[in-house]
């Protein structure tokens, strides 16, 4: 059975998840082409520092300079917007996200302790003069501050703007999915970052091989959901995006940096409770649902790949590289 999908098929079906970019694309001169961006992911409308979310991660492949996961391993907590952008702006994205934050919660650093931003990151200097080093912390802030809950805009956009897959254009793709029972429904959106995959792994056995000898990549998996679930059940969501990444053709590379990052809009975790004790209502892990969450994941991040090369133009980068968009029929 194929689930349902979800109203726009975006991440930003559940309810109150928005997504933001900021795309940068100049020709610099004959060498150099910044091809680059930022997309920023927040997960509720309200103050994400002082009402924090249930979130976990999956680290398939390490080859990855990703922000903040540490943190989340140990206290299964999200306070910040979940940023993405190239791997030499990890820096500068995490410091305009956290001026950001600053300026929303003045007790951050001051009364209260430090946060955790959370930056994700794919290699793009097959198109991006990556050196150069374009992306600043304002654009990171600017990010933040254009994110909607329309649905996202895919492709060569924001923090895939520079991204290849299977040697054609990747980039922002997304989908969602619907899951119910008797009594409950809930959403389960995914958007990612597509940069991995070779042509000879390529998804369909009739696209034309390309010879450009793109790096291995990476691809960076968000996951959502309003679905009740706690760090650890989490943790087991993030995991499914791998059966999701394998459908397509991957092979998790040495040289890829293969992570998924999976919250819940539901049970916020409010930073000045004072109580000794805290109570929280999750789904039970043997309850058929979660299967269906299991499955959900799966679909909605293979699918959220394929759109991702569905909605990527051909893009022109750095030393007069091309990538074409991927040939659907």
């Amino acid at each position: 059975m194929i689930l349902q999908k979800g109203e726009n098929n975006c991440i930003t079906d559940v309810n109150e998840v928005k997504v933001g970019h900021v795309t940068l694309h100049e020709k610099i001169d004959e060498e150099n082409t910044v091809c680059t961006g930022v997309t920023a992911i927040l997960p509720h409308s309200g103050n994400l520092f002082r009402q924090k979310l249930h979130v976990g991660c999956s680290v398939i492949n390490g080859f990855g300079k990703t922000a903040g996961l540490v943190q989340i391993e140990e206290l299964g907590l999200l306070e910040s917007p979940i940023m993405l952008t190239n791997t030499f702006s990890v820096g500068s994205v995490k410091q305009g996200a956290l001026t950001y934050m600053l300026e929303q919660n003045e007790e951050i650093g001051d009364t209260t302790g430090t946060i955790n931003i959370i930056v994700g990151e794919c290699n793009d200097s097959f198109l991006n003069s990556i050196r150069i080093q374009a992306i600043t912390p304002d654009h990171a802030v600017e990010a933040i501050k254009n994110a909607t809950n329309h649905p996202a805009e895919e492709g060569a956009v924001g923090a895939g703007k520079g991204m290849q897959c299977f040697g054609y254009k990747g980039g922002i793709g997304t989908a969602s999915r619907i899951v119910s029972s008797d009594q409950e429904e809930y959403t389960v959106g995914c958007l990612v970052v597509s940069n991995f995959g070779k042509s000879d792994d390529a998804l369909f056995a009739d696209w034309k091989r390309k010879n450009q000898d793109t790096p291995d990549g990476s691809i960076m998996m968000i996951i959502a959901t309003d679905a009740p679930l706690y760090d650890r059940q989490l943790n087991r969501l993030a995991k499914r995006c791998a059966a999701g990444l394998a459908r397509t053709g991957s092979n998790i590379d040495h040289g890829s940096g293969d992570i998924a990052i999976a919250f819940s809009t539901a049970n916020k975790h409010h930073h000045k409770a004072n109580s000794v004790f805290e109570s929280v209502t999750f789904i039970r892990d043997d309850h058929p649902i979660m299967n269906q969450l299991f499955q959900a994941v799966v679909e909605s991040t293979e699918e959220a790949i394929i759109s991702s090369l569905k909605h990527a133009e051909t893009t022109e980068g750095r030393k007069g590289r091309v990538l074409e968009k991927a040939p659907f029929k």
